[in-house]
């Protein structure tokens, strides 16, 4: 029988549902249970594609094409699991779904409601990802905060699923417990009013999870039973954490996993999290230091950096960098300032790697070029995503092949040597405006060159990794450019388009189309994100 679990953040934003969802999901799977997450986003976005990272973070990639909020990065992460669009659910898509079955007649001549019918269709969605996992539990994330009225259709459905069977639903309040500064004292009042908002929807929490600063005592465990209406096992304490990886290892201490199924009257299991502790252990210490600087434009928000923009590139790095005992030192650069300050650029110099992510538009376009220069000549170890690939065949043909003008055709349509250009299928999709859902998307097949780094670092010949890029290396220009020295290490066997590229006679500089990011796993690192910082360590050690 399916079980789901609903999670949802009370108090303000940003407190670590998705982290917390991911960590309860990891426990059930230790213990044996199949697994599947869903994230519900209260946007009328068909889907994160169309969203500013700076705004809303990173734009995750499925293996089916779907453009996704983060939090599906952390699920596929903590879980070990490759899930689909089936898995992200916005109010875009459910609106759209509900009108497209209006106007094909599918509701029969009734009158199409907002409820029951949205919720319904959220239901339905929800459903139809526990049979595509075949999960045992489902986890559900509720974005946004309880009490805004956008998410307020989704509590619904999951409160029409609850009284449809209560047996099999759960619900989990996340909530922020401030310690102000003045006073000194953790304050319980906020979360006891977020209890009070979901009971407003009509929905009690079986299990409250306290985020704070430190750990919850039990004067503040036994305030928010009696106010919360809960038993005071199931209030939850959840504190800040040096590693997200640690989360999980404290709702073990907590019995989380245990306290849920006897929620589901199912009998207490054993989970060890063996190689998940043995990893956060690693993660404590690490012994070579080694700094690396990501390249991007996506950090600024007012005064504020943020950097989940680029959270599956900095998880990559780390991940890689714990199973090699490196304790990484990540700095943010923003390109612009290599065009404003020329003489800025040689701070690269102090790093040990160089990591250039993928990205849109023009700008910084021409500092991050600057950059790639300074790397291959002073054989800096890089590694280019998607766009940092782009320019790094940029930067080789104006500065080793001579082609001065040389550029791409996102950024200049009318230049002389377009060694990017839009890909042949993309050209009618731009003059009609649809942008939305229609770039390369998801994961496609990429044979290796043999006599590459890339086969070394893989070990196998074919490989599939996944896609977001509307431009492309231009084929006219290959024979010119690896007469000069650049390797075309990969490629795709149907379209020929090139998704890899070496230079030769470097500690490390490669340059790939696609996301390698989207498929590093904790316990598993990615080996494009291994081989660059193998080849820095090795550097250093000589």
């Amino acid at each position: 029988m399916k079980r789901f679990i609903f999670v949802a953040g009370g108090v303000m934003s940003g407190i670590g549902k998705g982290i917390a969802t991911a960590s309860i999901g990891k426990i059930l799977k230790d213990k044996g249970y199949r697994v599947s997450a869903v994230k519900i986003d209260p946007y009328v976005n068909v889907d994160a594609g169309t969203m500013n990272p700076v705004e809303h973070g990173e734009v995750f990639v499925t293996k089916d094409g779907g453009e996704c909020d983060q939090d599906i990065g952390n699920y596929e992460r903590f879980l070990s699991e490759e899930f689909t669009k089936k898995n992200y659910i916005t109010t875009g898509r459910v609106y759209k779904a509900v009108i497209k079955r209006e106007r094909n007649l599918e509701y029969d001549g009734k009158c199409v409601e907002v409820v029951p019918d949205i919720p319904n269709e959220t239901i339905r969605r929800i459903k139809k990802a526990a049979e595509e996992n075949n999960a045992d539990f489902t986890l559900i994330e509720i974005g946004g905060t309880i009490g805004e009225y956008q998410n307020l259709l989704f509590l619904e459905a999951a409160r029409m699923m609850k009284l449809e069977d209560p047996n099999r639903v759960l619900f989990i309040l996340v909530s922020y417990l401030p310690t102000p500064k003045t006073i000194g004292e953790m304050k319980t009042k906020p979360t006891q009013n977020a209890s009070r908002r979901l009971n407003e929807a009509g929905i009690q929490p079986d299990i409250i999870l306290g985020r704070a600063e430190t750990e919850m005592d039990e004067p503040r465990k036994e305030k928010i039973s009696n106010f919360c209406n809960i038993d005071k096992k199931y209030v939850i304490s959840a504190p800040d954490v040096e590693s997200i990886y640690d989360v999980p290892i404290n709702f073990k201490k907590e019995n989380l996993g245990n306290k849920i199924l006897e929620k589901f009257k199912i009998e207490p299991k054993n989970g060890q999290l063996s190689e998940w502790i043995k990893m956060a252990e690693k993660i404590k210490n690490g012994n070579k230091k080694l700094k690396i600087a990501i390249i991007g434009k996506y950090f600024e928000t007012g005064n504020f950096t943020l950097t989940d923009s680029y959270i599956s590139v900095i998880e990559a790095i780390r991940h890689a960098a714990w199973k090699l005992d490196i304790d990484p030192e990540i700095d943010w650069i923003f390109a612009e300032d290599y065009e404003k300050k020329e003489e800025k650029i040689n701070e690269i110099k102090k790093y040990d790697g160089v990591i250039i992510p993928g990205g849109f538009g023009n700008r910084g376009v021409e500092g991050k070029i600057k950059a790639i220069k300074l790397c291959r000549e002073k054989k800096v170890p890089f590694l280019g995503l998607c766009l940092g690939m782009q320019l790094s065949v940029i930067e080789f043909s104006r500065n080793v092949v001579g082609l001065k003008n040389a550029n791409s055709t996102e950024f200049n349509n009318d230049c002389q040597y377009p060694v990017i250009d839009i890909m042949e299928e993309q050209k009618k999709l731009i003059e009609n405006d649809s942008f939305g859902g229609t770039m390369r998307l998801g994961e496609y097949e990429c044979k290796i060159n043999k006599k590459s780094k890339s086969y070394n670092l893989y070990q196998k010949e074919s490989i599939s990794e996944r896609h977001r890029h509307r431009y492309e290396f231009n084929q006219k220009y290959e024979s010119q450019l690896k007469e000069n020295g650049l390797v075309i290490a990969g490629r795709n066997p149907k379209s020929g388009l090139v998704e890899i590229i070496e230079i030769e006679n470097h500690p490390f500089f490669v340059g790939v189309q696609f996301h390698p990011e989207f498929k590093s796993r904790p316990l598993d690192p990615h080996p494009l994100f291994s081989g660059f910082l193998k080849s820095i360590k090795a550097t250093k050690e000589h």
